[in-house]
């Protein structure tokens, strides 16, 4: 039977979902509404016409796992192969990660001998803990929250200071209001199967999905790849699944069409948009964050529409800075910065490291990006409608000062305020889950959620969201 699907959302959730669809035999039409006035969602590269290229949002992608062959699979697919920028696990980038704790830069230990010595800020080996983690219990609790979980099998001192920066640096969030359950499915699925998180690593702890991989997917295993981009930025990927998608008889693509009201009809979904037209649908893919999809659920959806409200996100300041010539004190990925030192800043990315590729092809010079805000912007900034860039942009040029001893003042930079742009997974997140898709299921909507709102929000788990999401309408395409 052929169906007419509408994805909301035009992200990399959305667009995903639609490649996978306009594959398939079985759907008439794919329509796309996009309430912006642009594809891609979060994936944003400024370019400039020297070649310099600043992200604004995710800058790097790991091929790890299923989630990631998946994503370098769909890249192989849209010719992308020669565009993309690996980092090898040797790469200085790979190797050096630094922590900035009291007022100064640490190292983190990237091989056996730096978990085996004690290493600052930490008062003893590493490996020491993750001796003893192998005789702890497990624990009965169905959801625990990411430092309790920690701080049980590891220690305190790694969750204050390890783990509060990752959470930080990964959902711009607090570990202490995360679920470890929802954020970090492997550590919970480890403990849970093998009783340790040591033991799980290294026996397993369950299946997850099989991808097969493609041949650029087999290559970023050969080489050992840690990450990689795309070399006009990761905004070249939206762009290459929407020139794909343009190309398909059986495609829609809607910008400037935000909804504003879906309404049952038996059959399937009368879609109003705020411009007054409608769009009627057989089933809906919502790739929309949580929050928007719940204000335009019909009023008798109102249960599932409190289940959404109740997934929140956080707001990120990024701020792109370029400095006159070579400028680090260190070399490597970047620093992060736990919360007990500093609440508002997140982190420093050293752009130029992983891909000097990015760089200005005119005078050398180095790029950072600064992140501040997340879980903790109100607090330090106050309402973000009301925040001035200029105060964004001074608070991230005196980090830039106090943690890495750069004085000059940039030469270029670029303030972008990401709102909502994090969703954060607290504790009970998989049984929230569990509740909106029971009712789904129950009342027989045709609707089918995806992106980042609910089962991950990497770059590669919102654009497996969407193939999951194709493919429970559709089967494997």
């Amino acid at each position: 039977m052929q169906k007419t699907i509408a994805v909301l959302g035009g992200g990399i959730g959305g667009l995903s979902a639609c490649y996978h669809l306009s594959k398939s035999p079985q759907v008439s039409k794919v329509v796309v509404l996009e309430g912006s006035g642009r594809c891609g969602g979060w994936l944003s590269s400024t370019r400039r016409e020297d070649g310099a290229v600043f992200e604004q949002g995710p800058r790097g992608v790991r091929p790890a796992g299923a989630v990631g062959k998946n994503t370098l699979n769909m890249v192989s697919e849209l010719g992308l192969e020669s565009e993309v920028l690996p980092v090898t696990y040797d790469h200085v980038a790979s190797k050096n990660r630094y922590l900035y704790v009291g007022g100064q830069l640490h190292k983190m230990p990237s091989s056996l001998g730096g978990v085996m010595r004690t290493v600052p800020p930490f008062s003893r080996p590493i490996l020491q803990s993750v001796l003893k983690e192998v005789m702890i219990k497990r624990s009965k609790e169905e959801d625990e929250s990411v430092h309790a979980f920690v701080s049980r099998r590891l220690g305190s001192e790694l969750a204050d200071i390890a783990i509060d920066s990752l959470c930080r640096g990964v959902f711009a969030g607090d570990c202490r209001a995360l679920s470890v359950r929802s954020c970090f499915p492997p550590l919970y699925n480890a403990e849970k199967a093998r009783g340790s998180i040591v033991l799980g690593m290294v026996f397993g702890s369950g299946v997850g999905p099989t991808v097969t991989p493609s041949d650029l997917a087999t290559r970023s295993a050969k080489e050992s790849w840690a990450q990689w981009s795309l070399r006009r930025g990761m905004q070249m990927l939206p762009e290459a699944l929407e020139d794909f998608l343009k190309r398909k008889d059986n495609v829609e693509l809607h910008r400037h069409s935000p909804v504003q009201t879906l309404n049952a009809t038996g059959t399937g979904w009368e879609i109003k948009l705020e411009d007054g037209a409608t769009v009627k649908a057989d089933h809906v893919i919502s790739a929309l964050p949580a929050n928007s999809l719940a204000s335009i659920l019909p009023p008798a959806a109102q249960p599932l529409s409190q289940q959404l409200q109740g997934i929140s996100s956080v707001t990120v300041a990024v701020v792109n800075l370029e400095y006159e010539g070579s400028v680090l004190p260190v070399t490597g990925f970047g620093h992060l910065v736990p919360s007990s030192e500093d609440r508002g800043l997140l982190g420093v990315v050293y752009d130029s490291v992983p891909f000097p590729q990015h760089n200005s092809s005119g005078v050398p010079s180095t790029r950072l990006t600064v992140m501040m805000g997340g879980a903790w912007f109100h607090e330090v900034f106050g309402d973000p409608e009301s925040v001035s860039k200029e105060r964004l942009l001074e608070r991230a040029t005196q980090a830039v000062t106090a943690h890495l001893g750069v004085t000059a003042v940039p030469i270029w930079s670029l303030v972008a305020l990401l709102k909502d742009c994090i969703p954060q997974y607290h504790l009970g997140h998989w049984k929230r889950l569990e509740t909106m898709r029971t009712y789904i299921s129950d009342h027989n909507l045709p609707l089918t959620l995806a992106g980042a709102s609910y089962d991950g929000v990497s770059v590669n788990d919102v654009i497996f969201s969407g193939r999951t999401a194709a493919e429970s309408l559709v089967g494997v395409v």
